[in-house]
């Protein structure tokens, strides 16, 4: 019997669905849908009306300052979720991607598959629905065998225990004020980050609260004198935790390393939680100057090669990108 695929773009027709990859989830779909300026897609693939896999993707605006454009573009964190060990995971992958494929491009400039667990899973999927890959780096900080404090660098202790020191407090998200304050502190950290988007403040207030039963995103906050200088959310899938945003008003209190502490809060908090792994959702392109990998890799992480798919609307530019690539 064929597998029958089925196409969600409304939450309240999804119905109970396996799984535990927050990628992938339900409610990721529920806190895309009501964040402005998103529109997401869950494609499940069903066997006898059992889901046997499925595969969420989201639309956004994307803004450009040079040249001037808005375009919109199809994100996709992972390569899916799946339920059945009788299936072929990449025959089942191959026949979702051919249909977001399909149903996407209508809509989007382009489709970019990232944060891939198997670089190579899926490789043949993607090059016969004309893909194209670029290579990336991904960073994660193992959080066993060693405590975190003992995987920094020199430099990054002092600064850690610096900032302490001198009054900064490193709290998590409790009430809509909090989390108020800390979109803003962020969202005037990324103002500058030309490539970097960032999200509508019901994106941060969702994630938080979407499932109270269920851990599945903090914000970190860091305070000095009850203000709010810097922070990060970090979300949880699978026994590890992710950091998805970061950052802090590094000029104006040099002193207390908000931007650093940003990123040291999730850390400790993962490793006090028993989580496995905290991973960058980017480290960049892999070029051998890169100021925030080099930024991250100072707690002690450890860098490996990776790639992400792209596939773009107009045929003689992809074409054009696939020669040059491949």
């Amino acid at each position: 019997m064929p597998v029958r695929l089925s196409t969600y773009h409304k939450g309240n027709a999804i119905p109970p669905l396996p799984g535990t990859n927050i990628f992938h989830s339900t409610e990721l779909f529920h806190v895309f849908e009501m964040t402005r300026g998103y529109d997401p897609i869950l494609i499940v693939a069903y066997m006898d009306n059992h889901p046997v896999g499925k595969l969420l993707a989201v639309i956004r605006k994307s803004t450009r300052l040079f040249p001037p454009a808005i375009i919109k573009r199809c994100e996709v964190y992972g390569t899916g979720e799946y339920f059945d060990k009788e299936f072929d995971k990449e025959e089942l992958f191959g026949e979702m991607l051919e249909h977001l494929t399909n149903e996407v491009l209508r809509h989007s400039f382009l489709i970019e598959f990232r944060n891939l667990e198997n670089p190579l899973f899926g490789y043949k999927a993607f090059k016969r629905n004309n893909y194209f890959a670029i290579n990336w780096l991904r960073v994660h900080n193992s959080l066993h065998s060693k405590t975190p404090y003992e995987r920094l660098s020199v430099s990054r202790k002092k600064q850690i225990n610096k900032a302490l020191r001198n009054g900064a407090v490193m709290e998590i998200a409790n009430n809509e004020k909090d989390i108020q304050d800390f979109f803003r502190m962020l969202r005037n950290a990324y103002a500058s980050q030309i490539r970097k988007h960032f999200p509508d403040i019901n994106f941060f207030r969702l994630l938080a609260h979407q499932n109270p039963n269920k851990e599945l995103a903090k914000i970190f906050l860091i305070k000095y004198k009850n203000k709010i200088i810097g922070g990060s959310i970090c979300i949880f899938s699978k026994g590890n935790a992710y950091l998805w945003f970061s950052g802090g008003m590094r000029k104006t209190y040099a002193s207390l390393y908000p931007g650093i502490l940003a990123v040291w809060a999730p850390i400790t908090y993962a490793h006090q939680n028993g989580y496995a792994h905290l991973e960058f959702m980017d480290a960049g392109l892999p070029f051998k100057k890169h100021g925030y990998r080099d930024f991250i890799l100072r707690f002690g992480g450890k860098q490996s090669s990776t790639r992400r798919w792209f596939r773009i609307r107009w045929k003689w530019l992809n074409n054009l990108l696939r020669r040059f690539y491949i």
